[in-house]
This record gives C-alpha cells, sequence and structure tokens, in this order.
C-alpha cells in the first residue's frame, strides 16, 4: 500500500478489490448481452457491449469516488447520482442512435442500440454494488436476444406472408 500511496493512489471508503470487482462483473454481463450480438453479426457485438457496461459502470464508481473525495475535503458533499445515470444514459443513447438505419421503410439496428442501453444500465447497477439486478437484466437481456429471436421471426415471416398475399 505504501508505493500505492506513493504514486497519488489514495484509498477510498470502498475497497479496491470491491471496485476492479465491479468493473469485472459489469464487463462480463455486458459481454453475456454483447456475445448473442456477435453470434448473429450484428453491428454492436461482444467487444462493443462489454466497453458500454464497463464504462457505466467505471462513470457510476468514479460518481461515488468524487462524492467521497468532496466529503473528506470540504466536510459536507452535496452530489446528485441522478446526473451520473443521465450521462451514462445519454453517452449511451449516442452510440446506439448510431447503430439504428431506417432503409426503404424497414428499420435496422433497433434492437442492437436496445441492449447497448441495457448494458448500460448493467453497469450502472454493478457499479452501485446490484449484482443481482444486474444478473436479471443481463439474463432478461440473453432470452430476449436469443431465445425469443425464434417467435419474433416467425411472427415477422407470417406479417410479411399476410401483407404480400393482400391478407
Amino acid at each position: 500500500m505504501d508505493f500505492l500511496q506513493a504514486i497519488g493512489f489514495e484509498p477510498t471508503q470502498t475497497s479496491t478489490l470491491a471496485l476492479v470487482s465491479r468493473i469485472l462483473i459489469a464487463a462480463i454481463l455486458g459481454g453475456i448481452i454483447g456475445f448473442e450480438r456477435e453470434v448473429h453479426h450484428r453491428a454492436a457485438g461482444f467487444r462493443t457491449h462489454i466497453l458500454v457496461a464497463g464504462a457505466a459502470c467505471l462513470f457510476t464508481l468514479l460518481g461515488y469516488e468524487l462524492f467521497d473525495l468532496m466529503q473528506e475535503q470540504q466536510g459536507i458533499a452535496r452530489a446528485d447520482m441522478i446526473r451520473v445515470i443521465e450521462a451514462v444514459t445519454a453517452g449511451v443513447a449516442f452510440l446506439g442512435a448510431g447503430t439504428i438505419f431506417v432503409s426503404k421503410g424497414s428499420v435496422r439496428g433497433l434492437t442492437t442500440g436496445a441492449g447497448m442501453w441495457l448494458a448500460g444500465a448493467v453497469g450502472v447497477a454493478c457499479g452501485l454494488g446490484h449484482y443481482i439486478l444486474a444478473g436479471v437484466a443481463a439474463l432478461i437481456a440473453v432470452v430476449a436476444l436469443a431465445l425469443l429471436a425464434p417467435v419474433s421471426d416467425v411472427v415477422t415471416h407470417e406479417t410479411d406472408h399476410k401483407e404480400k398475399k393482400g391478407d
């Protein structure tokens, strides 16, 4: 610990192991969500979802750390952690919007954008230490993306077929 303090690392209220664990869990869960997108060769896959979840977690952790630092230095701290979540949401929305394409009345990339948005939320949940919520959200994402895709394809195919017949 002396070496870390010598290079400017200040210990925080939360242990370093807990902070690192939160980022790793966020990255793993983001990767699980992104894996399905990768398998189907979508615009944002495995690596993108890992980065989104990890970044969201890191921003959340940094928000907490800044709050703790302000409280230690000034004795009082006022912070609105909702702003951290808003910033993460805005950043992920920007990335997600870049995956959505409209061409000839067809929308593509919407599910990928939604997956990235969920990966961001999973990262925030991990940053806050809510691993169960993050894990359940990631599980729901995998079920929706992988297991419900055939159902969606059947419904879409039947609708397309009816429209072509004039039904």
